[in-house]
Formats: C-alpha cells, structure tokens, sequence
C-alpha cells in the first residue's frame, strides 16, 4: 500500500484541487500534510506492518491520517467516530491495534476541515500478520460484526475499475460525496479515486441536511453526487431547486434505492440517479451510472467475475474476505457468496432481488419481507419501514404524523397484502434506527429496544 499511496500523491501538479469545504486543499499541500503527519505517526513507533485504529470524525485531517498511515505501510482500521467508547472497546478486542488514533475536542455533527490528533499506543496490540492493509467491519446490523480485510492489490483492482467505470467522475470535475468516507465507498470510491483521475472532492456541512447538500452543490457548481439512498430522498423531500443543475452524473450506494425515490429525485432536480452495487468484502462490483437499467444495478465491473448460483449472488475473489470466521464459510472454492438475491436480465445486467434473509416461510409460504416494505412504503404517511421476522412477521415504521395509528398501517396492508404476508404487529415510530454506516437496522432486539 505504500507504494500506491505514493504514487497517487504524485501524479497531479501542485495546484490541482483535490479537497474542498470552506477552504481547498490542492495536491501539493496534500503531500505536505501527509508527510507532516507521517512523521508524527513515524515518532509515535508506527511503522511498516503497524495495526492502527482511526477513530476520527469526516474532516480533511483524517484523510491525510488515512493516507499518511498507508505511506507508512501500517495497516488501517478505521471506526466510526460516532461509536461510544464500549462499541470501540468491542472493535479493538476483535482487530488488536497497536495505535489508536483519536480527535480531541467535541464533535457536533458539522463537517470540520481540521483537528487535532491523539495517537495511543495499545500495549496489547497486535502487529499485521498477513498484507491485509485495510479492515474493516460488517454493520453488525443483524449480529455480531465480521472482520473484513482488504489486500493492497484488492484496493488496487477497485480503483481501476472505478476508473474504468462509464459515467464516473473525471478529471478536472468537482464531486460532492455524502458517503461516510470511514467506510468502504468513501475512502476507495472517494479518496483513492480522487487521487488516482485528479477529481476533486466536495464535502457539505452536514450530508444529512438537505439545505446544507443543497447550498454547496450550488456555490462550487459541483458536476457528480454520490450518497446513500435516504440522502436522495431528504433532497427529493427538499423540492426543486437550480442547485443541482450543474451535476451531470449522480449514482446511489450502500443498499438498493427504490424506484419510487428515483423517480421522485429525477422529476424534481432533473438530474437521473444510477446505482452501484457492492459489498464491504469486496468493494464495487456494478455500476450504472446513467440510471437508464434501473431496476437492474447495472453490468459487472471489469475485472469482476459475478454469477448468480441458487438464486444467489456469488463474486470470484481470490481469498475469504474475512480475517476470522465464526460460523458458517460464505466463501468456497474461489466464490464468495454475498446473500444478496438476484438475476441476470437478457441484456447481462443484475437485478438485485433482496437479501436472502429477506425470504421467510410463514405457514407454508415464501414471504419475501421487502414485498411487505414496499406495500408499507406506500402509504402517504409511512416515511421508512423495517420488516422483520422472528416467529412471526413485525413491521416497524416512520412517519412525521401524530395521526398515523398500528390499526390504520395494518388496514392498509389488508388492502394490498394477503393474509399470511401481513404483519401481525406493528409499531409506530418518529424515525427508525440506523446503523453507523446509515444503514436501517433489521436486527429485531435493536428494533424492540427503539419502541
């Protein structure tokens, strides 16, 4: 990885844009802070082979953190900074890094260009034992995280095929990425992708306002959007605006966006959302940008070898993705098994069915739980919605509206759902939880202890 990263800082001029909030950062003062920081990090004892944890909220310190660990050949993992200090306890039991590196002062939910860093040494930590350089953690939304770690060569092939990729951002162009960037997308889709065309990244104040998305899509006329379904739907919600008029390609991630939202975000900004399809393990893996393949993800990447066996997606990989497995192997014979459901249309793009957990039997019959999503969703008062089975199928839904009842949202689904598809209770709630990646939670005992 180190050798990669350094690369990546050399390949554009000095004062080619390469971050921007309030203020820009170009490659040339990029380089600078990095080798500051690589230094600090140098002096603390880390090194090649070094585990270090980076707890550090969305800023430019801790890209140059990221980047400035990875010139030094340690191994990354970063964590969300919104993870109290038990959740990061449980984290650090299962990697054992040797550093952790922290933000001091107070975070208040605003993007911040700059902070300062505490790096702890963790007495019974753990040097890298295999060229894994970056780790990472399922959501644990349905359990106990996995360890997921990524070989510089895999973070190699997804730049490239990013890169490759028809629509995505260019050189020259501004990107305003609302994806967490301690997680997979925002650091290898936004950071290293930036680095390696020469795009230059845009961060908002808060990527969950959609006034505060809104206003810095406009000031810097920014050409591509990325984020997470619900980030369409706030600016869908937002009604029209010019702020977007500018953006030429835009592409939703993380789980499968609904039609309806695309539909909603196209006929208000004008602008058509694509989707990219990919996983933790194993990073991007289709991609269409132009929206036109909906409700498909889109082709496989190149240098991706996808198959759909037993009504699963499975993906070649060279290795298991995770660096200890409990349970079960979803990786065999060269094919990691996803658990996503899918097909393949005629014209070779893959239609994502829902997860396989998603199936349940109920009295006999297939339920598919996202079927019974949908059905919720539509009510005009239902602003998300969570299905969950175990031993019985629950809904737990969104609204904004004092006036929506468990007794009105189970009448709707007798209109629309047969009777063993039905929910057999019901909770009504302002807002659903996520997990920190922005995900919605379909762990029931979370779900329980949110009513």
């Amino acid at each position: 990885m180190r050798e990669f990263v350094t690369d990546l800082l050399r390949r554009h001029g000095d004062d080619v844009p390469v971050f921007t909030h309030e203020h820009t950062v170009t490659h040339g003062a990029l380089r600078a802070s990095v080798a500051a920081e690589a230094s600090l990090f140098a002096a603390s004892g880390v090194g090649e082979g070094s585990t270090v944890a980076v707890q550090v909220p969305p800023s430019f310190t801790q890209l140059e953190a990221v980047l400035a660990l990875w010139s030094l050949g340690a191994r990354v993992v970063p964590i969300d900074h919104r993870l109290t200090s038990a959740e990061v306890g449980v984290l650090c039991d299962l990697t054992h890094p040797q550093f952790l590196v922290r933000a001091t002062g107070r975070f208040t939910g605003a993007f911040r260009e700059r902070y300062e860093l505490v790096t702890q040494r963790k007495p019974d930590g753990l040097p890298a034992a295999t060229r894994h350089r970056l780790v990472q953690f399922t959501s644990g939304s349905t359990g106990r995280p996995k360890i997921i770690g990524r070989s510089t060569e895999s973070v190699i092939r997804e730049v490239l095929r990013l890169a490759a990729a028809d629509g995505m951002a260019r050189h020259g162009e501004k990107y305003l990425m609302l994806n967490n960037t301690a997680y997979s997308y925002g650091l290898i889709g936004g950071l290293l992708h930036a680095l390696a065309v020469g795009v230059e990244l845009v961060f908002a104040a808060r990527s969950a306002s959609a006034e505060d998305v809104l206003r810095t899509a406009a000031r810097h006329r920014v050409d591509f959007l990325t984020g997470q379904p619900y980030h369409f739907e706030l600016l869908a919600e937002a009604g029209a605006s010019e702020a977007l008029r500018s953006v030429r390609g835009a592409f939703s991630g993380g789980e499968l966006m609904s039609p309806d939202v695309a539909e909603k975000f196209a006929a208000v900004h004008g602008v058509v959302v694509g989707e990219c399809f990919g996983t933790t393990e194993t990073g991007a893996l289709t991609m269409d940008v132009s929206g036109t393949s909906r409700p498909s993800a889109g082709r496989p990447l190149s240098d991706t070898a996808i198959r759909v066996r037993e009504g699963l997606v499975e993906v070649a990989l060279d290795e298991s993705p995770y660096l200890y497995e409990e349970g079960p192997s979803r990786y065999s014979d060269g094919w990691f098994r996803t658990g996503d459901r899918g097909e393949f249309d005629a014209h070779g793009n893959l239609v994502l069915l829902g997860r396989s957990d998603s199936l349940v039997l109920v009295l006999g019959f297939n339920v598919d739980l996202t079927e019974v999503e949908e059905a919720l969703r539509g009510h005009p008062l239902v602003t998300e919605a969570i299905v969950v089975h175990d031993s019985e199928i629950e809904a737990y839904v969104a609204t904004a509206s004092d006036a929506l009842t468990p007794d009105e949202v189970a009448a709707w689904c007798a209109e629309r759902l047969a009777e063993f598809k039905r929910p057999r209770r019901v909770h009504v709630l302002p807002a659903l939880p996520r997990t920190a990646s922005g995900k919605l939670v379909r762990n029931p005992r979370v779900l329980a202890d949110a009513r």
